[in-house]
């Protein structure tokens, strides 16, 4: 018999910038500036909002579940089959700050999801950085 709880496995980066939170915040939530290291997209920073995520190989449904400015963002990240859970936390440190990324939801049977997510976040939040370095 199996459990019916299916375990679920997650995708972590953690990375540290020589910027404060609020400049990644605005990296991660401004709509313009997600599109030029995520995707093309209609977020909106309130809890409930939906929005798309859109690239060349299809769309990701989302609808953001909370918000604590330049602290922490989670949002339902569903594609395909996918159910999942991204949540970004901002921990300000001496000299900048520690992001950190999880993408919580994939199951056994979603090896090649979780691979996707391994290889893409890593090069997603670099372009994040380059993003936010270019803020003022």
């Amino acid at each position: 018999m199996t459990d019916a709880m299916e375990s679920t496995r997650s995708v972590v980066v953690e990375r540290e910038f020589p910027y404060p939170p609020e400049k990644l915040w605005r990296a991660l939530t401004q709509p313009h500036l997600i599109a030029e290291w995520l995707m093309s997209n209609d977020f909106g920073l309130e809890a409930g909002r939906r929005f798309t995520l859109t690239a060349d190989w299809g769309q990701v449904d989302c609808e953001v579940e909370t918000v604590e400015p330049n602290r922490s963002l989670s949002y339902r990240w569903d594609t395909k089959d996918l159910r999942s859970v991204v949540t970004w936390t901002l921990d300000p440190t001496d000299t900048g700050t520690s992001l950190r990324m999880e993408q919580h939801g994939f199951t056994a049977q979603q090896k090649s999801y979780f691979q996707g997510a391994s290889v893409g976040w890593p090069r997603f939040i670099t372009r994040l950085g380059e993003v936010a370095a270019g803020l003022d």
